[in-house]
C-alpha cells in the first residue's frame, strides 16, 4: 500500500539538484541567500528520521564518554515523526535513554488538570514508551501557584546551566515565526519566563484544547537567550503552512517580528524541512536567481509570470530589455527574442482558461484542458470535509450539473469534530419543538436535550465527546452537506457519505491511514467508473486531514490502475483554495465565475450554518470560510487580468494529477 503518494506531486515539479545538489560548489550556490543552514527532504518522514538517527547518534556519543545527553524538546505535530522513529530506534535497535536528560521546551498557564498541555502530549509521545529515568526529565509546571511562577522560571534555567548546559535543543516554528513561545516582539535575550498568548498561538492549540476559547492564556516558556546558548539547534517544519514563515526565518532579515530569525546567529544551527515547508525559498521558488536551469515550459511560466510582477507589465509587454535587467537573458537565448517567450507563455495561459470543466462537446479540444468526449461525463468530487467542495469548487461544480454532466458527489469524513456544542443545543431546541408539535406525549428529545446540556455543563477541557453527541454533530453536517447539494441541483441520490475510519477517533488526532479506509474509496470508484475526477489538493490544511483524504484516494487508485482499466481514460483534477491557492505556473485548467455565478457558490456555502463564527477550528484566518474562497477566487482573476488576459469576476484553478 503506498499511502504518501501526495508528498511526491511536489516532486513532479522541482528538480532534484535544488534540494540535494550534487557538490559542494552546487550547494554554496543555490544556498546563497539562506541564512541558516538548511536541508531539505523530500517527505517530512524522510526528514524527521534524519533528525532521529543525528539524535541518537548524539545519545550513542555520549553514552562511550560515559556523559549524559541533555536535550530540550516539545510536543507537537512538527516532532510526531521524530518522536516515532526514536521510539523505533529505542524498541527494534536498542537505542537507550538512560543517558537521557529531557527538558520541556514549554507549557501552556495554566492548566486545570494534569493529564493537559504538552508535557501531557510528550510523556504520551515518547517518555513513556522509552527507559528514559523519571529523575532525568524536567518540565515547567502549568499548574505552579501564580506566586511561585518567577522563582520557577528562574530554577529551571539553573538547573540546564548545572547539568553543562543543552546539547541538543528541538524546535519548531509557529505561524507566527516563534519558537516557543517566543511570540514577535520577544528580545534576543529573553530569560525563561511567564507569556501571554497572542491569537495565532491560541489558534494553533485549538486542536489539543478543543477549541480556541479553552486554550489557557497563558504559558510559560523558555526564551530566546536559553535556546541560543543551546550547543546545537534544529529547527524542523513540514507542510506548505510553515512555509511563508520558513522562508522568513531562513532568507528573512534578522528581526524580533520572526523570532525564529535569531537563529541567523547562532554558530551551530540548522533547519531540517521538508519540500513543502521549502516552497518558497529562493532556489525553489525562483531558482533562475541563484543558479542555472534546467528550462522546461512549468518553470519558463513561473519566471515570465514573476517577470511581470517585477515590471508590473503585462505578458506581451515584456522586452529582451526587461529579460536581461531581470537575469532571464538565457530565456532569450533558448528560444530567440521577447515576444517568442511571451507568445508561448500568454498562449500556454490563455488555453487553460474554459467555461466548459467537463469539456465541450462537439468541439476541437486540441487546446482545451478537458476532452469534449465522452459526453456527458460520470464526474466523482471528492470532498475531504461535507463543504470542502463548495467552498474549493463550487463554481465549477454547478457549471458541470447545469452543463448535463452525472455529477456524484463524496463526501470522505463526517467533520463531526469541528461542530460546535452550541450547534447540538440549537439543533435538539428544534426537534423539541418539532416533537412538541406532532408527538407531545412522547419523553426521548426532551430527556436526551436535558443530558446532552448536562454533559456540556460539566464538560472539562480534554473530555471527549461521547459517541452518540458525535453522532449528532456528523448528522449536522450531513444536512448541511445535503442542503447545499440540493441547492446546486445534485440528485440527492448521488450523495455519497464515506464515513473514512482514520477520522472517527473523537479527537483532533486522527489515527493512521489504513487499508480500511483505502477500501471504501476503491469500492467507490469500481462502482462508479467515473470519466472525470476532482480531489482536494490542499496539503496547507493545518490539521492534515485534507492530505490524508488526498493519500487514500491516490492510493485507491494506485491499487485499481492495473486492473481497472477505465482509470486509465479518467481525467483527475486537483483543486484547492480552502486555505491557499495554486501558483499561477501550476494552473492547468481555470474555471472563470461571473458575479453572478459567485454569488451562487457564496450562498450555497452559506447553507453550511455549523462552520460559519462558531465552527471550534477556523485556523488563523479570521475570515470565514465562504470569504476565504471569494478572495482567493478574486485574487486569481486579477492576476490573470494583470498578465494581459481577460479580465474576468473570479476563477477556481485545477491542477492535473497523473497517475504515477
Amino acid at each position: 500500500m503506498r499511502n504518501n503518494l501526495s508528498s511526491l506531486i511536489t516532486l513532479s515539479h522541482v528538480a532534484k539538484k535544488l534540494y540535494r545538489p550534487d557538490d559542494v560548489f552546487e550547494l554554496s550556490r543555490v544556498t546563497r541567500m539562506e541564512k541558516i543552514r538548511t536541508e531539505i527532504f523530500e517527505t517530512s518522514k524522510e526528514g524527521a528520521a534524519n533528525v532521529a538517527r543525528e539524535t541518537a547518534s548524539l545519545i550513542l556519543d555520549k553514552q562511550k564518554r560515559g556523559e549524559k545527553a541533555v536535550i530540550s524538546v516539545v510536543a507537537g505535530r512538527t516532532m510526531t515523526d521524530l518522536f516515532s522513529e526514536l521510539v523505533r530506534l529505542h524498541q527494534t535497535e536498542g537505542l537507550s535513554f538512560g543517558n537521557v536528560v529531557l527538558f520541556n521546551l514549554f507549557e501552556y498557564y495554566p492548566l486545570a488538570e494534569p493529564n493537559q498541555g504538552c508535557f501531557h502530549q510528550l510523556k504520551e509521545q515518547l517518555i513513556d514508551k522509552v527507559d528514559i529515568r523519571p529523575e532525568n526529565v524536567y518540565s515547567l509546571n502549568g499548574m505552579e501557584d501564580k506566586q511561585n511562577i518567577a522563582a520557577a522560571c528562574t530554577a529551571y534555567e539553573q538547573k540546564i546551566q548545572e547539568l553543562g548546559g543543552i546539547d541538543l535543543q528541538l524546535l519548531g516554528i509557529g505561524r507566527g515565526g516563534n519558537i516557543g513561545f517566543n511570540e514577535p516582539g520577544t528580545q534576543q535575550n529573553s530569560p525563561t519566563r511567564l507569556v501571554i498568548l497572542d491569537n495565532v498561538s491560541r489558534n494553533d492549540a485549538a486542536s489539543m484544547f478543543g477549541g480556541a476559547e479553552k486554550v489557557p492564556l497563558s504559558a510559560v516558556t523558555m526564551g530566546l537567550g536559553a535556546i541560543m546558548r543551546a550547543k546545537q539547534v534544529v529547527l524542523m517544519a513540514w507542510g506548505e503552512h510553515k512555509a511563508e514563515m520558513v522562508v522568513r526565518a531562513i532568507e528573512g532579515e534578522q528581526s524580533t517580528a520572526c523570532p525564529a530569525s535569531v537563529l541567523q546567529l547562532h554558530p551551530n544551527a540548522k533547519a531540517v524541512i521538508d519540500l513543502s515547508a521549502a516552497s518558497q525559498l529562493t532556489r525553489i521558488s525562483h531558482p533562475w536567481l541563484v543558479t542555472s536551469c534546467e528550462w522546461d515550459d512549468q518553470l519558463m511560466r513561473r519566471a515570465i509570470v514573476w517577470l511581470c510582477q517585477q515590471t508590473g507589465k503585462p505578458i506581451l509587454k515584456l522586452t529582451n530589455k526587461d529579460y536581461n535587467e531581470y537575469g532571464l537573458s538565457e530565456l532569450i537565448t533558448l528560444h530567440g527574442s521577447a515576444y517568442d517567450c511571451n507568445i508561448k507563455i500568454f498562449n500556454q495561459l490563455q488555453h487553460t482558461i474554459t467555461g466548459w470543466p467537463g469539456g465541450k462537446p462537439n468541439a476541437d479540444d486540441s487546446t482545451r484542458p478537458e476532452r469534449a468526449t465522452p459526453y456527458p461525463k460520470k464526474v466523482l468530487i471528492f470532498s475531504p470535509h461535507p463543504d470542502d467542495d463548495v467552498i474549493s469548487m463550487g463554481g465549477t461544480f454547478a457549471r458541470l450539473i447545469k452543463q448535463g454532466h452525472n455529477v456524484h458527489v463524496a463526501y470522505e469524513t463526517s467533520g463531526c469534530i469541528a461542530v460546535g456544542d452550541v450547534e447540538v443545543i440549537r439543533f435538539m431546541d428544534f426537534m423539541k419543538g418539532f416533537q412538541q408539535m406532532h408527538i407531545p406525549e412522547a419523553k426521548v428529545i426532551p430527556q436526551k436535550f436535558e443530558e446532552y446540556m448536562h454533559f456540556f455543563k460539566h464538560e472539562k477541557v480534554g473530555d471527549q465527546d461521547t459517541r452518540e453527541i458525535l453522532d449528532l454533530k456528523a448528522l449536522i453536517r450531513r444536512g448541511e452537506a445535503t442542503a447545499a447539494c440540493r441547492h446546486m441541483g445534485l440528485d440527492t441520490s448521488h450523495i455519497h457519505f464515506l464515513n473514512l475510519p482514520f477520522y472517527e477517533t473523537g479527537t483532533i488526532k486522527k489515527g493512521d491511514l489504513s487499508n480500511k479506509d483505502i477500501e471504501i474509496v476503491k469500492r467507490l470508484l469500481v462502482e462508479l467508473k467515473p470519466d472525470e475526477m476532482f480531489v482536494a489538493g490542499d496539503l496547507a490544511d493545518p490539521h492534515g486531514t485534507h492530505k490524508v483524504c488526498l493519500d487514500a484516494v491516490l492510493a485507491a487508485i494506485d491499487e485499481l490502475k492495473d486492473t481497472e482499466k477505465w482509470l486509465q481514460e479518467c481525467r483527475i483534477w486537483m483543486y484547492r483554495g480552502a486555505w491557499m491557492e495554486w501558483e499561477v505556473d501550476l494552473i492547468e485548467m481555470a474555471v472563470p465565475m461571473s458575479p453572478e455565478e459567485l454569488r451562487f457558490k457564496r450562498n450555497t456555502i452559506l447553507n453550511h450554518q455549523s462552520q460559519m463564527e462558531s465552527a471550534p477550528f477556523l485556523g488563523n484566518d479570521e475570515r470565514l470560510f465562504w470569504q476565504r474562497a471569494e478572495d482567493r477566487n478574486h485574487a486569481t482573476a486579477e492576476l490573470y487580468a494583470q498578465l494581459g488576459l481577460a479580465n474576468y469576476e473570479a476563477i477556481e484553478a485545477f491542477v492535473q494529477y497523473h497517475i504515477l
